[in-house]
């Protein structure tokens, strides 16, 4: 397999990250939107993270983005700004490569130089693969939110890991 490299987004990556942001929407419980993005919302939405200090990461392979990662507030209170909640998202054709670990570890590197002190992943409590991840990367479980959610006609749990940085 060719290298996988993380860089920060760029304008050119963001076809590719709606691409992946609505796979998500549409066909799992990843995110719980159950509307879909459109390329305007998404460059919106990478110009808000990037003004704010926040990085917005993607796995480059063989040219192409196939996986980003990011992360913002955990919540809006003044005692929470050491804190940040992380996503990562893998196109569903390059999953299990390995790439969402190279974006966990280079996310990770960027919070620890921006002086994050905890970062925190909210998942929904079936999602095996992203539970494994967190734990992989030494992410405790510090939460189970029964039946907080709903999408495709079902509750779901969100299960909350966190891990401390220093």
């Amino acid at each position: 397999m060719s290298e996988i490299l993380i860089r920060p987004a760029i304008d050119a990556d963001l076809p590719a990250i709606l691409a992946i942001y609505n796979d998500a929407v549409a066909t799992t419980t990843a995110i719980w939107n159950e509307r879909l993005s459109d390329l305007d919302d998404r460059r919106h939405w990478w110009q808000d993270r990037v003004k704010q200090g926040f990085p917005v990461l993607v796995a480059e392979l063989n040219g192409a983005c196939t996986g980003y990662a990011t992360y913002g507030p955990f919540r809006p209170n003044d005692g929470y700004k050491h804190s940040r909640e992380l996503s990562i998202y893998v196109d569903a054709a390059h999953r299990g490569k390995g790439i969402a670990s190279k974006l966990m570890n280079a996310l990770e590197g960027r919070a620890r130089a921006d002086g994050v002190h905890v970062l925190v992943g909210g998942l929904e409590a079936e999602n095996t693969a992203s539970l494994a991840l967190h734990a992989k990367h030494g992410f405790e479980q510090v939460a189970h939110l029964k039946q907080v959610g709903r999408k495709f006609d079902r509750w779901l749990d969100l299960v909350l890991m966190q891990k401390v940085l220093d």
